[in-house]
């Protein structure tokens, strides 16, 4: 043994070879922290002290390579400033370098994962070979900066050009056979080959069988490309990302010009631009904003996970009831995950709308190379129609997903309870009607939640696990067991009408109604929205979730909280469903819908919404996108507050991450109250102030009142 410490341990193998393997004891994947650094530096400087090595082996001691930086420890860095951001950047960096120029050959052996600063650290050495086990990538983008660490650098000259821009760009992780026809990497091999094949390479660099010098010039000189190629490949690079990622998302972009700055210049120049790159988008909001969605996701992910683990049923078999849209999206998700689902409906047509809905998402796979047809009919065979409920009692969760009407609801529940076995977990897909109610009839509440999905099913990450007054706590971990099964990403949260999403969706929507009584137009409101960075302004979005689902809904949260969400007037939406127009789903709404080839609806504009709204709206009024975005958004935020103060939600984590996966929230902005943290409290309280007096909706709660006084924050500042 060489070296050992908490991350890293150097041994100096038979042949000469020494072999640097990363495998964190305190950890359960390797990663780049400031221990992981200090821990590599100190290895090499053994290497380096022994004197009798003659190639270098960087292993992993863990399923995983490497997969990344610790992001922990960007937010105080990115909060410090420039200096601290260099900081963070610059030790790391020239330690990568200090290994790409070696006294020794290097080679990487690829078990896992190699991501960001992981795939970094295998370009810099000579050679790499992967396991066909094994991903790799450079997802810095993701995450609103770049890679910092000579990724920039090193690939464009290793595998060129496009592949850099598809890679660094685009952020994805890549499998091993693209990697291999990049050039990324010189070899994969199976898994259980993997470490004889790298020292096997090794060995030929031993014997210089191999030109490791020669690898190292073309990665530490110019771009090996002229001014022609050059510009042809970056400029339309940047001008095809920069249309697909938006003016919201600055980092692909400016990777691209990063790459193209670089480009004549040899390695230690260039990676001078490529940290003054980083820098720069590192002090921007939205690399804070993604970098703390990043962590918010992984703590709701770890919080599922230890409440899965204490489920006392194993979900192997589950039923729907309901074949529709959003039943048989359920059944398809489920049957995908591998997860059999028996499909209940009332009748044959239903049965037949369901499956037709699994089929059609299963082809659409299909034809984009993501299953076989082996697979596909495989999947089909894992969902069983039926008109009854005979073998239920084998089930181990039931999700009902019948018409949004109490009564009904109600009535199906208690029907398909006395089927099931007794430790059985019976859940509704309820939208809004409260779980409290819906047990009341049940022999059983103890078994019984909400697990809301949300349309399209496939789509859409979110689930919310309802709890009722007296769900079991065996029955909220089951129910989460299965979401997570189902590749979703559970939030539990507490009964109330709405729940978490919806009820503070529909603050928005009661925000839009008051801006449209008051003479707004709603194609200027909806375009300001999308400029703000939702996927769709208020009106469109109602066309697409359906006027007279939203109207229903609106009843039911109006009766919830009459105080804030009572009207006063007659709303638009209320206006265009007692005209019959439900938006999409009967093509005409604010919008009027055409079908383009692929048979996706094109909304345009149509003169006979505006006219019907007229009679009831104030004179045509123009608002400053500041006053639109005030009047809808403060009391979306007002609401997502009390839904913390009163514990509908756990933490400003959770909330923030269900509207971003249930409702398509900004991700550049980071959540709602991550939003309100960067703009300041004080900048939204008097964003609240200007529309004070509208409606109780734009009166801060005293939790925020609270902020407000101590100039204080939702998230911790560290």
């Amino acid at each position: 043994m060489i070296f050992q410490g908490e991350v890293i341990t150097v041994t100096k193998l038979d042949n000469g070879i020494a072999e640097l393997q990363f495998d964190a004891k305190k950890e359960s994947v390797n990663k780049f922290d400031h221990q992981t650094v200090l821990e590599l530096a100190a290895g090499l400087d053994a290497i380096e002290s022994d004197g009798t090595c003659k190639a270098l082996l960087v292993t992993s001691g863990k399923p995983v390579f490497i997969v990344g930086a610790d992001i922990t420890e960007f937010g105080p860095a990115f909060n410090q400033g420039a200096e601290a951001i260099e900081a963070l950047v610059t030790g790391t960096r020239d330690l990568f370098n200090r290994i790409e120029d070696f006294g020794l050959p290097s080679v990487a052996a690829i078990n896992g994962y190699a991501l960001g600063g992981g795939c970094e650290l295998c370009l810099a050495c000579d050679y790499r070979v992967m396991s066909t086990a094994a991903k790799i990538g450079l997802p810095e983008t993701k995450l609103g900066i770049l890679p910092g660490w000579g990724g920039t650098v090193r690939l464009p000259r290793l595998a060129g050009v496009d592949t850099a821009v598809e890679w660094i760009a685009g952020g994805a992780e890549n499998r091993p056979a693209a990697a291999l026809k990049a050039g990324v990497v010189d070899g994969v091999v199976a898994p259980e080959a993997l470490r004889d094949a790298a020292i096997a390479v090794a060995e030929r660099l031993m014997a210089g069988e191999l030109d490791y010098k020669a690898r190292r010039v073309q990665k530490t000189s110019p771009l090996d490309i002229n001014d022609t190629e050059s510009l042809l490949s970056f400029e339309s690079s940047k001008a095809f990302v920069g249309g697909k990622a938006g003016r919201n998302y600055p980092a692909p972009v400016k990777a691209i010009k990063t790459m193209q700055e670089a480009a004549k210049l040899g390695r230690d120049e260039a990676l001078k631009i490529e940290t003054a790159a980083f820098c720069k988008l590192a002090s921007n909001s939205v690399a804070r904003a993604l970098t703390g969605l990043f962590l918010s996701d992984q703590y709701i992910g770890k919080k599922a996970k230890a409440v899965a683990k204490k489920a006392d049923l194993d979900v192997k078999k589950a039923a729907v009831l309901g074949a529709g849209i959003m039943g048989g999206g359920i059944a398809y998700q489920s049957a995908l995950k591998k997860v059999p689902i028996k499909m209940k409906d009332i009748n044959q047509a239903g049965l037949d709308l369901g499956l037709s809905e699994a089929a059609k998402l299963l082809t659409k796979r299909l034809s984009r190379g993501r299953l076989d047809a082996s697979e596909m009919a495989a999947t089909l065979n894992r969902i069983e129609p039926t008109l009854n409920y005979g073998n239920f009692d084998d089930i181990d969760i039931v999700v009902e997903a019948v018409v949004e009407n109490p009564k009904v609801k109600k009535a199906v529940l208690a029907e398909v309870e006395k089927h099931l076995k007794p430790d059985a977990v019976l859940c509704s897909n309820t939208s809004t009607i409260s779980i409290d109610l819906l047990a009341e009839d049940l022999a059983k509440p103890e078994n019984f939640c909400g697990m809301h999905f949300f349309n399209p099913v496939h789509a859409m990450p979110l689930v919310e696990v309802i709890r009722g007054a007296k769900t079991s706590e065996a029955t909220v971990a089951a129910t989460v067991a299965y979401a997570q099964a189902l590749g979703k990403k559970p939030v539990v949260v507490g009964d109330c009408p709405g729940f978490l999403v919806n009820r503070v969706l529909f603050p928005y929507f009661a925000g839009f109604a008051m801006l449209m009584r008051d003479g707004a137009n709603f194609e200027q409101v909806d375009k300001v929205m999308e400029r703000w960075g939702w996927p769709m302004g208020p009106a469109y979005l109602m066309d697409v979730v359906g006027i007279d689902t939203g109207v229903h809904a609106e009843e039911v949260m109006a009766a919830g909280f009459p105080d804030r969400l009572s009207k006063q007037f007659k709303a638009c939406s209320d206006i265009l469903f007692e005209a019959g127009r439900y938006g999409q789903k009967n093509d005409k709404g604010f919008y009027q819908y055409s079908k383009d080839k692929k048979g996706k609806p094109v909304k345009k504009a149509d003169p006979e919404a505006v006219a019907l709204l007229a009679p009831h709206c104030a004179e045509p009024k123009e608002f400053t996108d500041e006053e639109i975005v005030a009047r809808l958004m403060v009391p979306m935020a007002t609401e997502l507050a009390r839904c913390l103060d009163e514990g509908i939600v756990d933490s400003a984590a959770e909330a923030d991450m269900a509207l971003v996966y249930g409702l398509g929230f900004p991700p550049f902005r980071g959540g709602l109250l991550r939003w309100i943290d960067e703009i300041g409290i004080d900048a939204f309280a008097a964003m609240a102030d200007s529309c004070k007096g509208l409606s109780p909706l734009y009166e801060l709660p005293q939790s925020m009142q609270a902020l407000l006084s101590k100039k204080s924050t939702f998230y911790p500042q560290i």
